[in-house]
C-alpha cells in the first residue's frame, strides 16, 4: 500500500506542478509577451507613416504597391479656403 500511495502522491505533486506553470504562463509570461510584440508593431507602424510623410515631403508624392499593377499613390492635399 505505502507503494501505491507514494505513487498517487508524486501524480499529484506533478500535477499541481503543470497547473501551477499553466497558471504562471497565463497570468504573467504570456501578457509580458503580448506587450512586448505590440510595441514592436507601433515602432513599425511609427516607422512606416514617418518614412511615407517624409517620402511625401521630398518628393511631393509617395507610391505605394498594393497589388499586381496596382499602386497607391499619395500626394499632399490642400482643401480650397472658403472666403470669409
Amino acid at each position: 500500500m505505502t507503494d501505491r500511495s507514494k505513487l498517487v502522491i508524486a501524480i499529484l505533486v506533478v500535477l499541481v506542478i503543470a497547473l501551477g506553470a499553466f497558471v504562471l504562463y497565463s497570468f504573467a509570461i504570456q501578457p509580458a509577451i503580448q506587450g512586448y510584440v505590440v510595441q514592436i508593431q507601433t515602432e513599425g507602424v511609427q516607422i512606416a507613416v514617418t518614412t511615407i510623410l517624409a517620402q511625401i515631403q521630398q518628393y511631393g508624392y509617395v507610391q505605394i504597391p498594393v497589388g499586381e499593377n496596382q499602386t497607391l499613390i499619395l500626394v499632399p492635399y490642400t482643401p480650397p479656403q472658403r472666403p470669409q
